[in-house]
């Protein structure tokens, strides 16, 4: 089996955490929400969030992609707002239709927002990452969790 790239495992986990999202859509529609999904989603979404922010965007920037950086920064504040909203409602159990418009927007953020770091960054991480750089936020990939308390740069 051939390993997968840094790249690929942060677009992987982009595909998990829609999936995580449209499964709680899908349940809400039917009538029947479950939050487990919605929550593994949002968790997931801030783990992603704070390994690009801590690991790949300062190489990123020192190889002079400062400007689309500072985009994905910017938008990940916007996010985690969202985010901050979805855990208020899953922390008072009461995840339900009122839920629906703040979904629709972190879908469409999302979708927007994943496709630029998929097309512009992900491509030229490969490039600009050191192999121990790479073998880190792998391994953090798939076993690291957010620091309690971190948050990221664009809502500090």
């Amino acid at each position: 089996m051939i390993a997968e790239t840094v790249a690929e495992a942060l677009e992987r986990e982009h595909r998990e955490i829609d999936e995580g999202i449209e499964e709680f859509v899908a349940g809400l529609a039917a009538g029947e929400p479950d939050p487990q999904p919605l929550a593994r989603a949002v968790a997931a979404l801030r783990r992603h969030i704070y390994l690009e922010e801590e690991f790949l965007f300062p190489p990123l920037r020192e190889a002079g992609l400062v400007m689309p950086v500072f985009v994905m920064v910017r938008e990940h504040g916007q996010i985690w707002k969202i985010l901050d909203a979805l855990d208020a409602e899953l922390r008072d159990g009461a995840v339900a239709a009122s839920a629906a418009g703040l979904l629709q927007e972190l879908q469409d953020q999302l979708q927007a927002h994943n496709m630029k770091e998929e097309h512009v960054l992900y491509p030229r991480s490969e490039q600009v990452l050191t192999e121990e750089t790479k073998a880190g936020l792998q391994e953090l990939i798939d076993t690291g969790r957010t620091p309690e308390g971190w948050v990221c740069e664009g809502a500090r």
